[in-house]
């Protein structure tokens, strides 16, 4: 009698084939598999969708990262970049070296920079933040308009804001007409509560970040999603992340709004230089491989139907762990970065700068064909 009785993940796997969506439940069963087979059909389930929903060709960006300081007024409890003003290794860059760093990327054959930085106080122009921010932006537009800014956290609009006594649409709608071009889904961490009042206690609550990028999405400006994953959270508590930007995706598809979530970013803990207590309660300093893939695939099946790019990070993995990363539901293997310090100063293993060769040999390892694409995932 037991063997007409179907396996629950089976059938759960069998729906998303279909195009069904995954209720949280199912999210939560699939995350809590500790069998080896059920595991591999998950992950055959995920490319499976990732072959009907992306394709089979694996796109990456040429894009330079710029962290324009690490002098921050938060202390997240995962983070070895931010210094206090005056601490040894302390930075923040003039307008001349912003200036050359994206001459140096547009040489390389660059179309994107990515810009964030700390919260730093102090950066102002005429008593404002958001005239420095715009200065940042002018400084890179003025010299090279072709350039695509992806620039800009939530946290960061969030920051603008409380010092400028702004609202969030008046800072984004600033950003964008200097020449901000899309917003980075970063400061998620976990959109849940409890775990960021543990990790990042000063950052920006969940309702906040949802409703700064949904903000950005009615005003026309695209925004990526990501999640910290790998330390403190529950199953539970990634399937509710997941959710949340699955139910934040449907709200701009289902109102037309003119821009929405472009692609989905997994980002697992790197612990190895994090402060001391949240490495000792996680108790590992690089991610556990499994489960990260476990996780990606997952939310491949849950968000595939509504956000279609899914992209590893190789700073995190490694590059072979972002190849493993696309045989369970990616599609992209993300930038060249050529800089990257937020999570290399973590202790991260994969480096600070891919080469487009590098990641091209990645992707044909894996017997799949190669395409560049632009931040906005048009063909170059």
């Amino acid at each position: 009698m037991n063997n007409l009785v179907k396996n629950p993940v089976e059938t759960i796997l069998q729906r998303a084939l279909t195009g069904y969506d995954l209720s949280p439940e199912e999210g939560i069963t699939l995350l809590k598999q500790t069998e080896p087979s059920a595991i591999a059909a998950i992950h055959q389930t995920a490319d499976k969708l990732r072959f009907s929903q992306a394709g089979d060709t694996v796109t990456y960006v040429i894009n330079r990262n710029i962290n324009f300081t690490n002098i921050c007024e938060q202390h997240c409890s995962f983070c070895a970049f931010r210094r206090d003003e005056g601490d040894a290794g302390a930075y923040w860059l003039d307008w001349a070296q912003i200036l050359e760093k994206t001459t140096d990327a547009v040489k390389r054959g660059a179309t994107e920079i990515c810009m964030q930085g700390g919260l730093n106080p102090e950066a102002k122009i005429d008593g404002t933040s958001l005239n420095y921010y715009l200065k940042l932006v002018k400084t890179i537009k003025q010299e090279f308009p072709q350039l695509h800014l992806h620039a800009f956290s939530p946290q960061e609009v969030q920051f603008i804001a409380r010092l400028d006594g702004l609202t969030y649409p008046q800072v984004i709608a600033a950003l964008q007409e200097a020449g901000v071009g899309s917003m980075p889904g970063t400061a998620a961490e976990v959109l849940d509560d409890n775990v960021r009042r543990i990790i990042c206690p000063e950052k920006i609550n969940t309702a906040t970040w949802l409703e700064i990028v949904s903000s950005a999405h009615q005003l026309g400006l695209p925004t990526t999603s990501t999640m910290l994953s790998g330390h403190i959270e529950t199953p539970e508590q990634q399937i509710g992340h997941l959710e949340k930007l699955r139910s934040l995706q449907k709200t701009a598809i289902n109102k037309a709004y003119p821009a929405r979530i472009t692609e989905f970013i997994l980002l697992p803990f790197v612990g190895q230089e994090a402060p001391k207590p949240l490495r000792n309660r996680v108790g590992r300093d690089q991610p556990e491989l499994n489960s990260s893939l476990l996780l990606t695939a997952v939310a491949r099946i849950y968000l595939g139907n509504w956000i279609e790019n899914h992209q590893p990070s190789w700073v995190k993995l490694g590059i072979e762990g972002a190849c493993e990363a696309l045989k369970s539901g990616c599609n992209d293997i993300g930038g060249t970065l050529m800089e990257e310090h937020i999570t290399t100063m973590a202790g991260a293993i994969g480096g600070t700068c891919m080469s487009v060769s590098s990641l091209q040999t990645a992707i044909t390892s894996l017997g799949r064909p190669y395409q560049q694409r632009n931040t906005l995932y048009q063909n170059v």
